[in-house]
């Protein structure tokens, strides 16, 4: 057994089909359903403007939270390495997706704006430097072929 390969798997299934197919470009819907064994199933669709359903989660919303997931879980790994006690995290993390003429596109970045609570403030240089390493050892951000930046912010209370 090779502990250095995962493998991951899911199944998708489109449920846009109303009765004709992609007899035309309006007529079949972009509802699919994403499902895993053991866990529960996701609605997923097409961005709305892509003739999406505006209350299913889309491929761009769902690639910012892989990455924003993903880098959470680094940063956490990191944290404790490094001995800096992490009692609250949050982000919010947006992205920039161009269309291209023929139809084609691609993220061109993705910003993630991290706010950790520290159990010892005095810590908050050395924390908000971690996002660095996280990022390199995040699977996702190494991944992607654009770059992720990180912006940490200050949580609401320990703001002066």
């Amino acid at each position: 057994m090779n502990l250095a390969l995962h493998n991951y798997s899911i199944s998708l299934s489109w449920t846009g089909n109303r009765g004709a197919g992609t007899a035309s470009y309006r007529g079949y819907g972009r509802d699919h359903v994403i499902s895993a064994p053991g866990l529960p199933d996701l609605a997923g669709t097409a961005d709305p403007t892509f003739h999406g359903d505006k209350d299913r989660w889309n491929p761009e919303q769902l690639l910012l939270t892989a990455l924003s997931q993903c880098h959470m879980l680094s940063y956490l790994h990191i944290a404790v390495k490094r001995h800096v006690v992490v009692t609250g995290y949050d982000d919010e993390a947006r992205g920039t997706l161009r269309l291209n003429r023929d139809g084609s596109g691609e993220f061109l970045e993705v910003t993630l704006t991290p706010r950790v609570v520290l159990q010892d403030e005095s810590q908050r240089a050395l924390a908000d430097s971690l996002h660095e390493e996280a990022n390199s050892v995040c699977f996702i951000a190494r991944s992607v072929n654009f770059p992720v930046h990180h912006e940490p912010t200050l949580p609401v209370s320990t703001k002066r």
